[in-house]
Order: C-alpha cells, then structure tokens, then sequence
C-alpha cells in the first residue's frame, strides 16, 4: 500500500512538471511567432496600419448599398494613424440610393480627415456623385466623369406576350399600385409618377453639384444633361479640380491640408480581417485563427463570395457606353 501511495504522489508531481513546461512551451511559441512577424512582417500593411500613413478607400465597379463599405469608411475616421484619404474611383455609377450612402459616409469623413477624390479611367453618375463628397478632385485629361442624372428603366412586353397568347390578369387596390409592369403599357398617370421619382432624385443630385463646386443651381442644371466629360472638359466646366492622378493628389495633402510628406499609402479594403485591432491583438487574432482553422473559413467566404450578384433595384444613376449593347444614361 504503501508503495502505490508513493508512486501515485510521484505520478502526480510529474504532470504538475510536465503542466509548467506545456505552458512555458506555449508561451515561448507564442513569443517565437512573434518575432518572427516583426522580422518578416515589419513592412506589411498589417503592421504598417497602425503608423502614420495615408488611407486608399478603393470604389470599383457598380455602386450599390454597401455596409461593410459604410463601416469601414467609419473606422477611418476613428484611427488615429490615417493623415489623410484618397477615395480611387473607378466606376460608371450604381443605384442611386448606394451613391446617397457613400457620398454621405464620405463626407462625415471629410469633417475628421482631409480626403481627396482621384478619378481613374471612370468616374460617372453615382461615381461623380461619390467625388463630389471630396474636398479636391483629380482626374487625368482622358478620364471619363460627369453623367449627372437619373434614370429608370423597365421592360414592356405586351406586344410578345400577345403573340404567345398569354394574357396577365391582375385587382389591385389603385390604379398606381405596382406600376410600371412588364405585361401592359405604362399609363399616362403611371408615366408622370415615375417621372416625379426620376426628377425629385435629379434635382438632389443637381443641388449637390450645386453646393459641392460652388454653382447657381441654374448653372449646374446646364452641366447635368446626362453627358460625359473628358477630365480635360470637366477641368474647364470646374466639375473637378485638377489633371493628375495618385501622385497629385498626394501633393494636396501635403501642399493644402499640411499631411506630412513622404507617408506611405495604404489600402483599407472592406474583406480584411484585422485592420480595426491592436498589433498586439492582431498577433493574438493570427494565432487563434491559424488554430481554429483559418484555412476552412476562407475558403468558404470565397465561396459565398462567388454566389454574390449585383442587383440594381429603383432609381440608377449609371453611366454605360453603347457600344456595350445598353442604353446610355441620361
């Protein structure tokens, strides 16, 4: 008896051993990863976030209501490393209710950090829209801008639909319910409803151009037909500010808001993990995920990444060449 009463206190003060040396073990990976993400890692955007730098708020493609975009542009504001913001434009416009949202986001932005607009190869309807929120605007001489307006657009098939001998039946409480629809003609009384929605959504837009570059609303309604502009006509037609790209509108930071020269530039982009954490609780966030399976997790938000569509509901405000077998917009 005695004997096993030894051997079961030996066996217990070696797991005590074995339980110290487990967690110094921990510890000390811990401690190795974390050199090595300074040592290899020291110049990345990760760590390079929480120095002063200047931010790059990328808007591509179609423009459609974003809240992850929202959030972002609102952690910006919040960081203590941004200096200042260049909003990269690059998109023909969206919904009007998406450019409504950034542009306001945007402009809440420019009351905390200086921010400056720069137009790449297109920046139209809802992607003007969406520079006009900026306190300077910079465009290259053959970027494309401009496109102040509104559209609405719907199909009528009532002529096919005949020919296939269909017939669509319908009671409904008014006679402006559900208008317009695609299996009869628009009504005069549906035509002038739509019309008040399109007009009351241009008129916003004509005031914003109105009040953002310093026009007589009578002014900015001559610019706001529909057309496009060059850069090199928009700089003429003061719908921008400058000819230049990322390099120029780097130099009004600098030169205008006293941003200090020679800051990196960095992306905050809305599918990144980590920007609004500590160094500290970043390293921590690596390590926990790498356990949990990182890997796994990525891999189905590229997935669902893949399903995603791009609906445009309502009111539009996008500009489309023609030559790409749609309508331009007014």
């Amino acid at each position: 008896m005695t004997l096993d009463a030894d051997m079961l206190v030996d066996r217990r003060r070696l797991r005590r051993k074995l339980t110290v040396w487990r967690i110094v073990g921990i510890v000390a990976l811990i401690g190795f990863v974390i050199a090595l993400f300074y040592a290899f890692a020291a110049d990345s955007d990760l760590v390079t976030k929480h120095r002063a730098h200047i931010a790059r708020i990328s808007v591509t493609g179609v423009i459609i209501e974003d809240r992850k975009r929202l959030k972002l542009i609102e952690k910006i504001g919040k960081s203590d490393s941004v200096s200042g913001v260049i909003v990269s434009i690059n998109s023909p416009g969206g919904s009007t209710t998406g450019g409504e949202q950034l542009y306001n986001a945007l402009r809440d932005l420019a009351e905390k950090k200086p921010v400056v607009a720069q137009i790449g190869t297109v920046g139209a309807s809802a992607g003007y829209m969406t520079a006009l929120a900026a306190d300077h605007i910079v465009a290259h001489r053959t970027s494309l801008t401009g496109s102040i307006g509104v559209i609405m657009q719907y199909g009528e098939f009532s002529d096919l639909l005949k020919t296939l001998g269909i017939k669509f039946e319908e009671v409904k409480s008014s006679p402006l319910k559900a208008e317009p629809t695609f299996f009869k003609p628009t009504s005069p009384e549906a035509r002038a409803m739509l019309q008040g929605l399109v007009t009351d959504s241009y008129d916003w837009f004509v005031g914003l151009v109105a009040e953002r570059r310093g026009f007589a609303q009578d002014a900015a309604g001559k610019l706001a037909d529909g057309r496009v502009f060059s850069g090199a006509q928009a700089l003429d037609a003061r719908l921008i500010d400058a000819i230049g790209g990322e390099k120029e509108a780097v130099a009004w930071l600098e030169k205008e808001k006293d941003v200090a020269e020679d800051l990196p530039i960095r992306d905050w982009k809305v599918d990144g993990r980590f920007e609004d954490l500590s160094l500290s609780e970043t390293v921590a966030a690596m390590i926990v995920r790498a356990v949990g399976g990182e890997i796994a997790e990525l891999g189905g938000g590229i997935a669902a990444s893949m399903r995603d569509k791009v609906v445009l509901d309502g009111l539009v405000s996008l500009w489309q060449a023609e030559t790409a077998g749609k309508n331009a917009a007014e």
